[in-house]
């Protein structure tokens, strides 16, 4: 009797050892953080949270098999071109390492199926769209444009979020062509904004001290200058990209525009 019970206890903690909850514990959260971080904390991470990692991954596939997929081939053969994740966040943590004679493909399939049923929590994707609405906002308060339209987007945030992704397939050429494109726009858009914030300030200040209105109509007509001369800008950066990328580089980095 009693050594069945043994053997009972010892199954079980075998079978418990083996779930896809222990699994992550040892085999991933060495550099995983598994419990939903704190906002603060967020900047300071080395390496992806196991929250944002699966709310990448469900932002650009729908099933559980390509999924699972997705998570057994990219633990064991990582590259920057398969990653789910905006490639300047890649960057900042790096590729992790491959996980070959680490992890078994039995293990994998424990693992992803742990990962897709309890990551992201909904504190998790509750932060992050509260952080992508107030990107939004601030964006649309610091913005030098006088059209701030989804329908005309920013073309060179766009490419720091794709530039390695194998799925856009940017050649050597296009990125050193796409590169210029950036230095330029970049440069030119912070040269007006500079020229904007004293008149924008003068503006505030005139209301402020209760002024009339009309004594700030030349400062106003020099605003709407430098934010067309500014749109111009943005016009053009949006009609150099797209004329070096291909027509289905277009439509991965814009399906909105089909």
């Amino acid at each position: 009797m009693k050594t069945s019970l043994l053997l009972l206890a010892t199954s079980a903690t075998l079978s418990f050892a083996s779930s896809g909850a222990e699994l992550i514990k040892t085999k991933c959260a060495s550099c995983h953080m598994l419990t939903t971080p704190k906002f603060t904390q967020i900047p300071t991470l080395k390496y992806p949270p196991m929250d944002s990692i699966v709310f990448h991954i469900n932002l650009v596939m729908n099933s559980d098999k390509s999924k699972k997929a997705f998570i057994a081939d990219y633990a064991l053969n990582p590259h920057i071109s398969k990653s789910v994740c905006e490639s300047n966040k890649v960057k900042k943590y790096g590729v992790m390492p491959s996980m070959k004679g680490a992890v078994s493909k039995e293990e994998l399939e424990k693992i992803s199926s742990y990962m897709l049923k309890s990551f992201p929590s909904k504190e998790f994707s509750l932060m992050i769209k509260e952080m992508q609405t107030s990107d939004k906002m601030r964006a649309l308060k610091t913005s030098p444009f006088l059209i701030n339209n989804e329908g005309l987007p920013h073309m060179t945030k766009l490419l720091v979020h794709n530039w390695d992704k194998k799925a856009l397939g940017l050649t050597s050429e296009q990125k050193a062509k796409l590169l210029v494109v950036r230095k330029e726009t970049l440069f030119a858009v912070k040269k007006i904004k500079k020229q904007l914030k004293p008149l924008e300030d003068s503006v505030a200040e005139a209301m402020i001290d209760r002024e009339d209105p009309k004594s700030v109509e030349d400062i106003l007509a020099k605003i709407v200058k430098l934010k067309v001369e500014a749109t111009r800008v943005h016009l053009k950066c949006i009609s150099q990209t797209t004329a070096v990328l291909s027509e289905e580089q277009v439509e991965f980095l814009l399906p909105f525009w089909e």
